[in-house]
């Protein structure tokens, strides 16, 4: 019979400073969709918002 070893938990590397190269990959990708996104539907919202502000303001007592 063997004897059973027990996990012991990883120490962590002194060096490990993360994954900054991704980070920044996923910022990049996230800041370009963003604008993609904007480029196809502003100036729909920008419509939207125009229409809903001069319904607001013709409302008149």
């Amino acid at each position: 019979m063997t004897p059973q070893r027990t996990a012991r938990p990883a120490r962590p590397r002194l060096d490990d400073r993360g994954d900054v190269p991704g980070w920044v990959l996923v910022t990049l990708m996230t800041a370009g969709l963003v604008i993609a996104l904007w480029a196809v539907a502003g100036p729909a919202l920008t419509e939207t918002f125009d229409t809903a502000i001069s319904r607001v303001t013709a409302v008149r007592p």
